[in-house]
């Protein structure tokens, strides 16, 4: 939870307990309960809103497809996949018969709708 373990969050209580004191804290966990659930539903009529303008083919867009992290790793992958179909391991250049096998084989091998690639965070 936001790298925050047990003793840490048992110190904030007791930070706010002193500061605050026993009977305004709960008044202040609904403040901040309340704020939680406000914050969700604007990120959601944001992500609502700019779906509808985009269009329907933009109907199963999700905010974390925006992060350029995302964006630069598919375009990488995407030029590997060309690079490996065009030359050979010894740098020779393909016919283009020999490039549409490739691709056929390599389309064979694409991931399943809605399957995760393979992904380590300690790589990236």
């Amino acid at each position: 939870m936001f790298g925050v373990g047990l003793a840490e969050i048992a110190v904030i209580m007791f930070v706010a307990v002193l500061v605050f004191g026993p009977d305004k804290l709960p008044d202040l966990a609904r403040q901040a309960a309340r704020f939680v659930k406000v914050a969700g539903r604007m990120a959601r009529d944001a992500r609502d809103e700019l779906r509808t303008e985009l269009g329907p083919e933009y109907s199963d867009l999700e905010l974390r497809d925006l992060d350029p992290r995302t964006i630069v790793r598919k375009h990488i992958s995407e030029a590997m996949k060309e690079i490996d179909l065009d030359d050979d391991d010894d740098g020779e250049h393909r016919t283009q018969d020999e490039i549409a096998a490739r691709r056929r084989q390599r389309e064979q091998r694409e991931l399943a709708e809605g399957e995760l690639p393979p992904y380590d965070a300690e790589a990236t």
